[in-house]
Parts: C-alpha cells; sequence; structure tokens
C-alpha cells in the first residue's frame, strides 16, 4: 500500500514579494485579471485554493489605462445612501475624475473571493494615480522582470 501526503502550504512557507504594475496604455479588464492571479497566488507553482499565497501588488499610473468601445459614458458606478431615492450612479469618466483608483480597485475586487479570505487579499492592493508610490522600502519589482509569461 503506497501512502501519498497532499502538501499544505502553512503560512511560514509562503514567500511574498512586491510587485509595481503600470497601468499605462493598459485596457482595464485585462489588467485586473493579472492584478487579481497576482493578489490570489495563482501565478505560484504551489498553489492552493482557500491558502493566502499571493503577492502584494502596487498598481501605478492608474488614471491612465484604455477601455474598449464606449465604456467611458456606458459603465456605471453605483452607490446606494440608504435613503429613500438614494441610488446614485457616475459615469467611467466622472469616476475617472473624482478618483482614479477606485475604478482598479473595484475591478480587482470583484474578481477576488467574496469571503473572508478575500477581504484580507483585497488589503494587498496599492493604487495610487501618479507614477509615485510610497513603497520604496519593501524593494518592488516590476511585473515584466518578475513574471515575464503573465
Amino acid at each position: 500500500m503506497i501512502v501519498k501526503k497532499t502538501f499544505y502550504p502553512k503560512p511560514e512557507d509562503v514567500t511574498r514579494k512586491w510587485v509595481v504594475v503600470d497601468a499605462e496604455g493598459k485596457n482595464l479588464g485585462r489588467l485586473a485579471t493579472v492584478i487579481s492571479k497576482l493578489i490570489l497566488g495563482k501565478h505560484k507553482p504551489e498553489y492552493t485554493p482557500g491558502v493566502d499565497m499571493g503577492d502584494f501588488v502596487i498598481v501605478i499610473n492608474a488614471e491612465k489605462f484604455v477601455v474598449t468601445g464606449k465604456k467611458m459614458d456606458d459603465k456605471y458606478y453605483y452607490r446606494e445612501s440608504k435613503y429613500q431615492g438614494g441610488l446614485k450612479k457616475t459615469t467611467l469618466r466622472n469616476q475617472l475624475e473624482k478618483r482614479p483608483e477606485y475604478v482598479i480597485e473595484h475591478a480587482v475586487r470583484g474578481m477576488l473571493p467574496k469571503t473572508r479570505l478575500g477581504r484580507r487579499l483585497n488589503k494587498k492592493l496599492k493604487v495610487y494615480a501618479g507614477p509615485n508610490h510610497p513603497h520604496q522600502a519593501q524593494h518592488p519589482v516590476t511585473v515584466e522582470e518578475l513574471y515575464p509569461n503573465l
């Protein structure tokens, strides 16, 4: 009889990196899928569902992504005030003028699990509208040099 043991990673076995993703000129949906894969850890060979295996992701130039078609005026973001008639909607163009970071955060949050793990993973995403970020002490690397086939 052969006994096979299943590998289940422990928190001390996981190595996390800080990855910088430049959003300039990239499609919003494709960018969000790459970011969610990095946060979930699906790019690692030891990926295990239900375990926090992912890297920290820093997104710079969040206001310079592109969308196809007429999404700038046809895509809406909704918020609710819980009062009668309190549903407010904003177009993607207006949201980019007010808070460009929110657009990428919202897209990535939709691709993460809707559980406690997903809420914990969402804290690994840092989005900045401009090219500068305050995370130089973590020695981040770009996504192209770390994972060229992603």
